[in-house]
């Protein structure tokens, strides 16, 4: 996400990245954390509340969907999540690569998101 941002920031983008994702491993991907723990972080610091605060004052959102979990172009609950309220408020959508092949699929095409191909120099301001 770091390196995304400083691409964008480069070519004349504003960018808010969620909270927690300044910190050297974020949250989510710490390894020494209990599910519990992680839960219990999430909740103390409001991360999903903070990040639809950035989705609100945002023009746009930019999913970047890699491969996780064996899934190609992986998209999680939180992610989805905000696509949701990105879409609920009227944002256009990025997905940096194409929609995945997911139980939830049909609803991510029906959000209309504009796929870059891996392309991140196709968002113009």
């Amino acid at each position: 996400m770091r390196e995304s941002k400083e691409k964008l920031e480069a070519i004349g983008h504003t960018v808010f990245l969620p909270k927690g994702i300044d910190e050297e491993i974020p949250v989510e991907a710490r390894t020494d954390l209990s599910v519990d723990q992680v839960i219990a972080a999430k909740i103390e610091y409001d991360f999903i509340r903070e990040h639809f605060r950035c989705i609100e004052k945002s023009d746009a959102i930019l999913v970047l969907n890699y491969e996780k979990n064996g899934v190609a172009n992986y998209i999680g609950g939180n992610t989805f999540l905000e696509m949701g309220h990105a879409f609920g408020g009227n944002k256009k959508i990025f997905l940096l690569n194409p929609i995945p092949t997911m139980d939830y699929d049909t609803e991510m095409h029906a959000m209309e998101p504009v796929i870059l191909n891996g392309d991140i120099k196709l968002i113009k301001n």
